[in-house]
């Protein structure tokens, strides 16, 4: 058994194109000797947002604090602390900062997934908003 606070785990922005202001911790992975599961805890600052992406894989997300929305396709649900999301495989998604506050959650997604790369969606990630007056970027 292994026992830290998720503050002694080191944070990495993350550097996927399309996200702003989006940092990640691997709390628990294969390094730490799990053999099916890693867990990841994000921080996303107030305005940032996940990559618009898809992946082959499933994953499931608790949100521990703040308060944002996650994109499905074209669909925002909104999220605050407390709420649970499953997203299938192949799903476009998308999780915004929508609030004063950083938003933090956990993220599950099986080992398997470090050798499958995202792809991004073809807005290149950028919130809708954004995107309107700019041509779509190629993935």
């Amino acid at each position: 058994m292994k026992v830290r606070h998720h503050q002694q785990v080191d944070q990495a922005p993350v550097t996927m194109e399309g996200s702003s202001g989006c940092h990640v911790r691997w709390l628990v992975d294969e390094q730490q000797g799990a053999p099916n599961f890693a867990m990841r805890e994000f921080e996303v600052e107030p305005g940032g947002y996940t990559p618009r992406h898809s992946h082959p894989y499933e994953h499931e997300v608790f949100v521990l604090a703040g308060d944002g929305v996650v994109v499905e396709g074209d669909v925002e649900h909104p999220l605050r602390a407390g709420d649970v999301v499953f997203v299938v495989p192949g799903e476009v998604h998308q999780f915004r900062n929508t609030g004063n506050a950083p938003l933090r959650f956990l993220c599950m997604v099986p080992n398997s997934s470090a050798s499958q790369k995202p792809a991004l969606a073809a807005e290149c990630s950028r919130p809708q908003d954004e995107t309107a007056d700019a041509a779509p970027k190629k993935a």
